[in-house]
């Protein structure tokens, strides 16, 4: 039997390492340079990355690091499948597309034309709003996870579907602003399969997938299938040590896509080559949004669309349970980044990046970087009068906080125990040192609010005084239950050794804390900010959840 094991052996070996090489047109200096930036997760016993870069018509370089699969020793690989999380987007969003160049639907068609089970709310949702996320249709994940699903519990699309069809208000006026919502491609998904009649797994696979020669690639829209060849994710526990990463999806749409470098290498080279579809349909998908008071943002549809270094670029990242995915494409210098990830913490887009910097050119102009002023950290002269007023702590209406410190006559954002450098960018405004898109606008009139805008999105910030009550007399009017019709469940408020503590059956206690007398703040990620409504009398009469991609989620209190 040794002889026959070694066999096995020996061409298990070969087979990996046919897959690991990939196209090897490289030069050995480059690719020595590729397998430094992944060498740490290179090693026994760690999940890791599988990678891909594009030119041209070829998948020129395509390699494996680390483990698929922890309990059996399984090899990642440019063969192996990986759950695409939130780069599923832009399949579902050329699914529409490719129906609009038919003449099936309109993008501009009311979402309700084909799915009158969705609520009336008295305002037209269209299929660009799902599409640009600019539909103010609230997430899909804080809703569940808010009616006390985890995440990591079995989620199915009818689920979402039920949930969505009980909202009784958006987050906000469709068009007025770009906020992420992966309802929104969840009830794409159920368009293309009202418009085509068929699921979307079915549709991708005939009219994409297979067109493209990616016979490794579906929409995973059933959790239980078998699928040989997947990898597993997991979360880090230490240096040495780590844990599975459950994820149970049944959906489709948002999420779910499953898919390997070596097809994903074919759809990158579709953005200049157009084998499916047309170039007007890759310019259709990659159209910017544009908000009702005419702001364009970066993204696209199911798709960004910026520049780096110069160049355009489409991209998308995604990330679930321990799934981290990022796709680039460089359109007009046909160039493609793939790097796919089964490890919880590993910052793909930052990795993706970095691999694009050996083949991207920084196309700038060199007149402009001579002209930037060095960077320094010291507040201008001028602001220091305005900016001494600035430190504090502040709150968006959905719930994001943060505070204001100038020290040394620098200003620093802090974000829990993190302290950012602002440096000046122009008039009253500062941008933070490592993303200088990020920008902190602040008026000379006003100390008690600012504004953070980042491409296509502005954020509005105002003051708040962290409150400390301790007199259980006082606190005893925000207890009691609270129900949410659209959700049909309940949270209590209890009083336990002078403090306010939100409960709930399916999740730990959380503490309560104050920002002001109507703004409870707790560290549920779901609904980490709740505001206090009243009645005429100042009673207290329930609350609405304010949070993230959640607004005005109301909670009636019912005793």
């Amino acid at each position: 039997m040794r002889p026959i094991k070694s066999a096995v052996l020996a061409a298990a070996l070969f087979i990996a390492f046919v897959a690991n090489a990939g196209a090897q047109t490289l030069p050995d200096s480059t690719i020595k340079k590729i397998n430094a930036l992944f060498k740490q997760w290179d090693k026994p016993g760690s999940p890791g990355c599988a990678i891909g870069i594009v030119r041209n018509d070829s998948l020129i370089f395509a390699k494996g690091y680390g483990l698929a699969n922890l309990e059996y020793g399984i090899l990642n690989t440019p063969k192996t499948l990986f759950h695409m999380a939130s780069v599923s987007k832009q399949f579902t969003a050329y699914s529409i597309v490719l129906l609009a160049q038919q003449g099936k639907l309109n993008l501009d068609d009311d979402i309700r034309k084909y799915l009158p089970w969705f609520p009336n709310l008295g305002i037209t949702i269209t299929i660009r709003n799902l599409l640009n996320h600019t539909s103010g249709v609230r997430d899909q994940w804080q809703l569940l996870a808010t009616a006390g699903t985890r995440l990591d519990d079995v989620i199915t699309q009818e689920q979402i579907i039920k949930i969505l069809g009980k909202q009784q208000a958006l987050n906000f006026k469709p068009g007025e602003k770009f906020m992420y919502s992966n309802s929104g491609f969840t009830l794409l998904a159920e368009i293309v399969k009202t418009v085509s009649g068929k699921s979307l797994r079915r549709f991708t696979d005939s009219v994409i997938f297979k067109p493209l020669g990616m016979m490794a690639t579906h929409i995973h829209d059933d959790y239980t299938e078998i699928e040989p060849g997947r990898s597993y994710s997991y979360d880090r526990k230490d240096s040495t040590h780590y844990s599975n990463a459950i994820l149970s999806y049944s959906v489709a749409g948002a999420t779910s896509l499953f898919s390997n470098v070596e097809d994903l290498a074919k759809w990158e080279m579709n953005f200049y080559q157009y084998k499916v579809g047309s170039k007007q349909d890759i310019e259709t998908l990659t159209t910017k949004g544009r908000l009702n008071d005419g702001t364009v943002n970066d993204y696209a549809m199911g798709i960004s669309n910026d520049l780096y270094k110069g160049n355009k670029r489409y991209s998308h990242n995604g990330a679930d349970a321990g799934y981290r995915t990022n796709v680039i494409i460089f359109p007009d210098l046909k160039i493609g980044v793939i790097v796919l990830s089964n490890l919880g913490d590993i910052n793909v887009s930052g990795k993706a990046n970095e691999l694009a910097d050996l083949f991207v050119k920084d196309k700038t102009a060199t007149a402009a970087k001579a002209a930037q002023k060095p960077k320094t950290g010291k507040a201008a002269a001028e602001d220091l009068p305005f900016l001494k007023k600035m430190p504090g702590d502040y709150i968006t209406p959905e719930g994001t906080i943060l505070s204001l410190e100038l020290k040394n006559d620098s200003l620093f954002y802090h974000v829990g125990a993190d302290a950012y450098l602002l440096i000046k960018d122009s008039v009253r405004t500062y941008c933070m040192f490592y993303a200088p898109e990020v920008k902190f606008k602040f008026s000379a009139d006003n100390s008690n609010a600012f504004a953070v805008t980042t491409p296509g999105d502005k954020l509005y910030f105002s003051r708040y005084a962290k409150t400390v009550i301790k007199d259980d007399q006082a606190l005893q009017p925000y207890t009691g239950t609270y129900y949410s019709p659209e959700l049909d469940c309940n949270y209590q408020i209890v009083l336990k050794d002078h403090q306010l503590y939100l409960t709930n059956a399916k999740y730990d206690d959380q503490k309560l804390t104050f920002a002001g007398s109507n703004d409870l703040l707790n560290d549920n990620w779901w609904m980490n900010h709740l505001v206090v409504t009243r009645n005429s009398k100042n009673a207290v009469t329930g609350f609405e959840v304010n949070s993230g991609r959640v607004m005005h989620l109301k909670f009636v209190k019912t005793k």
